[in-house]
């Protein structure tokens, strides 16, 4: 479905616009203004004219679309008046920086959620629920099966895993921005105080999460370890993009696992080829998406990414709620 016409926001070719604030959310296409919920490489892409963004998230989108790059760092829930509308960004817990984003015009008030989670998470500030006459949600892992366990229990399963194999090196695998260093936070608040080795694409994305306060354990790029030196019983965590790498060439007989929401699956961690998975997600599972969309009070919900026909159809039929799926490329 696309949105109505004449509503405060609408689908254009370079993504979601606002014309009251002659703005685009997370736009896919250079444009002359972007509104960005977060800096994951597929929500800030490079070449708009300027960005609005929450400034714990400044480091890291400089690194990815230039020290020169034209940044208004805001906070949250602070009121911004951007054309003729009024803007404000909202925590959604899902990684360092990450916010929901209203925007109101008129009559009309519409939240779009960008990528959130619910669960605790000792990385980001925590999801606050946000009401709009109409919310975009995302559903990413929408579908029932989602359920997600805490941070500190799977925190404590990777402690397990990792100490239980003192002769070998145990390497973790997670998305170099936001999950790494969960993680990090994770096993700093389950007491973890070894040193970890960091694949050079987490590292580079360290000194925003160290300047923002985030407490974890330390950790050292693997780059800096002499190339002798023995791994045993070291943690070493990387990207996926690393596994079946040359980079693995470093390793002697190590033990793997994945960490992501996918590991839910039955299977999944076995077509990926990794030895063991954990299930620890950045979205929100199940009933965090549905509790999401109630706590909005929103009269009107597009569900967009993932199982969005799905949860649509669910929050029409069992709860009542007018819901539709939106084809849009929110990736």
């Amino acid at each position: 479905m696309a949105l109505p016409p004449g509503s405060l926001l609408q689908l254009t070719p370079q993504g979601l616009y606002c014309r009251a604030a002659e703005a685009w959310i997370d736009p896919y296409r250079p444009v002359s203004r972007a509104l960005i919920t977060h800096a994951h490489a597929d929500h800030a892409r490079p070449g708009c004219g300027e960005y609005w963004a929450i400034g714990s998230s400044e480091m890291i989108l400089r690194k990815r679309l230039g020290a020169a790059t034209k940044l208004n760092a805001v906070s949250y829930e602070q009121p911004l008046n951007i054309g003729a509308a009024q803007v404000s960004f909202h925590p959604a817990g899902h990684v360092l920086g990450s916010a929901q984003i209203r925007v109101e015009a008129g009559a009309e008030s519409w939240l779009v959620s960008g990528d959130y989670k619910r669960c605790a998470d000792p990385s980001c500030t925590p999801f606050k629920p946000v009401q709009a006459d109409v919310f975009i949600t995302e559903a990413t892992f929408g579908l029932p099966i989602y359920r997600w366990q805490s941070g500190a229990e799977i925190a404590q399963q990777i402690l397990e895993w990792w100490r239980s194999s003192a002769d070998h090196s145990s390497i973790l695998f997670a998305y170099a921005f936001g999950k790494a260093q969960r993680l990090l936070a994770e096993l700093a608040a389950i007491g973890v105080s070894d040193e970890v080795l960091l694949h050079g694409a987490v590292e580079a994305l360290m000194p925003a999460y160290r300047c923002a306060g985030v407490s974890m354990p330390p950790t050292k790029a693997l780059s800096m370890v002499n190339k002798g030196d023995s791994l045993a019983g070291r943690l070493i965590i990387a990207p996926p993009s690393a596994h079946r790498s040359v980079w693995m060439k470093r390793f002697k007989f190590p033990q793997t696992a994945f960490v992501s929401g996918w590991m839910a699956v039955r299977g999944a961690r076995r077509r990926k080829g990794y030895e063991r998975g954990f299930v620890m997600s950045d979205h929100a599972d199940w009933p965090g998406l549905i509790s999401s969309v109630k706590e909005s009070k929103a009269q009107q919900v597009f569900v967009t990414h993932g199982n969005s026909d799905g949860l649509a159809r669910y929050l029409k039929e069992v709860e009542g709620i007018s819901a539709e799926p939106l084809n849009a490329d929110f990736s």
